[in-house]
């Protein structure tokens, strides 16, 4: 049987924020652990084969996620040493049902109808070895035909989750349920009530299946949706990994989830509901969906207080403080939520992690930075962080990875000074070309053709001075370009 995992990684994790922004959302934060979220779901499945006991051949992964964030997901694949079946890009998001069947297109494009095991890229699972254990049983049930999703086990009554009814158990003795039904988010005494009674699970959004049945299913309750999808694969583009969805034809895709556009629809179509199944799930999941998440799953203190960074507490309880910049202090405070970095500091009380959305819409409104990028700005070449600004002048350190290169490119409104900090750097500059290495510069024009690159094996760090009347970003004409990058991006 082969195995295709598919991570779907399209969220944007706004109730993150200071920490997650669009242009870099939680799913590539190490949020509980070395790792990303991303990483540890690419590695979740790792010795799936001799978990099930043989027999199950695991591809490697199949990535759907915006295409603004195609580069950090190839970056982070490179840091695990892993290779993926394929990134396929989204230019819009269209929740998770086009995603998917973006993804079962692919996979069967390949020849094979495999297994599909379909995960969000931004959970948190504690007990991967039970997690395995309960795939590779989705697995075999998939392999009949099924449609098998992945109740969580609650561990109180929770209003920030969808959930799942059961059904009747497939055969005396197992633990897999035929579907009920699904279950909006509930208020506080209906959760109560869910979880007394036991026949609620809450809602993963973990899935198992064959490329084929998905299709089929998609077929016949949202035939718009695959026939989108369809012709928007087909007429994509692949670069390498890459496969870019035809932009026009996705754009008409409607917008569904995997539940509303399948799975609610196939447990209420069906006399007896044959195909969808439920497995209970006690892993150790979380989606960490918001900061209070964020607290339970971190390590704590005799206090209760869960810290990262230069952090100290003192008369506090039940808080959660992260600093990334420089130290932060609490005293005398009990269940907040402090997260500083070096352009915003969030304070919330914990009990109203969802509210950080009103940040967050205040910020989208007003169009400002923060929104988006952190300070430090991630480019497919390295990154730049702003030093300093004022009148007509502007201070950036740029990394250049080792091997990389930014393109070849003008300004029309600012000059550039390069100072080089560290390594080795090869400058274009309109028909010269030079090799600076620590304590060297060199002054690009304003108008002049150049290109930055690094030749060496150690990161290329840069002291860049903007000066001129406009220093936006979107100031740049590019000629050439290793990444194949838009005017826009």
């Amino acid at each position: 049987m082969q195995l295709l995992p598919v991570i779907l990684s399209g969220g944007a994790g706004t109730r993150l924020w200071p920490l997650s922004r669009e242009a870099y959302p939680k799913q590539f934060l190490p949020l509980a652990g070395d790792e990303s979220l991303l990483q540890r779901t690419v590695l979740r499945l790792d010795d799936m084969d001799a978990e099930s006991g043989g027999g199950m051949d695991l591809l490697p992964p199949l990535v759907v996620c915006n295409e603004a964030h195609r580069f950090l997901v190839a970056e982070q694949f490179r840091q695990l040493g892993r290779e993926t079946t394929g990134i396929v890009l989204e230019p819009v998001g269209r929740n998770t049902a086009p995603a998917l069947a973006l993804a079962a297109l692919e996979a069967l494009s390949k020849g094979s109808d495999p297994v599909l095991v379909v995960m969000p890229a931004d959970h948190l699972v504690k007990d991967e070895q039970i997690f395995r254990k309960v795939v590779a049983q989705g697995a075999l049930l998939a392999e009949q035909g099924k449609v098998v999703t992945f109740g969580i086990v609650p561990t109180g009554p929770e209003t920030g989750y969808g959930y799942i009814r059961k059904g009747e158990v497939l055969s005396p003795g197992e633990s897999a349920c035929f579907l009920d039904a699904f279950v909006e988010k509930p208020d506080m005494e209906t959760a109560k009530r869910y979880i007394g009674g036991g026949d609620y699970l809450w809602n993963s959004g973990i899935f198992v299946m064959k490329a084929s049945v998905w299709m089929e299913l998609l077929e016949r309750f949202r035939g718009d949706i695959a026939q989108s999808c369809r012709k928007a694969l087909e007429k994509g583009v692949s670069e390498g990994d890459f496969l870019h969805v035809d932009k026009t034809l996705f754009l008409s895709c409607p917008k569904d989830s995997i539940d509303y556009a399948v799975m609610e629809k196939l447990s209420n179509a069906d006399e007896g509901n044959t195909l969808a199944v439920v497995l209970p799930l006690d892993a150790g999941w979380s989606d960490v969906g918001a900061w209070s998440s964020i607290w339970e799953v971190s390590g704590k203190d005799e206090s209760g207080n869960a810290s990262e960074g230069d952090v100290f507490t003192h008369g506090s309880r039940d808080n959660l403080v992260i600093a990334k910049h420089r130290m932060v202090a609490a005293v005398g405070v009990n269940n907040l939520v402090v997260v500083e970095t070096p352009d915003a500091v969030l304070v919330l009380d914990k009990s109203r992690s969802q509210d950080v959305k009103a940040v967050t819409q205040y910020l989208k409104d007003a169009k400002r930075a923060e929104h988006t990028d952190h300070r430090k700005v991630n480019r497919p070449w390295g990154s730049f962080e702003p030093i300093d600004e004022g009148d007509r002048f502007q201070v950036k350190r740029l990394t250049v990875k080792p091997g990389a290169a930014i393109s070849l490119q003008m300004h029309h409104h600012r000059a550039e000074h390069w100072i080089v900090v560290r390594g080795t750097a090869k400058v274009t500059r309109d028909d010269e070309t030079l090799m600076l290495t620590e304590n060297q510069s060199a002054y690009i024009p304003l108008g002049a053709t150049h290109r930055l690159e690094n030749p060496g094996r150690m990161p290329l760090e840069i002291i860049e001075v903007q000066s001129g009347s406009y220093l936006g970003e979107d100031d740049i004409v590019r000629f050439e370009d290793i990444y194949n990058r838009s005017s826009e991006e």
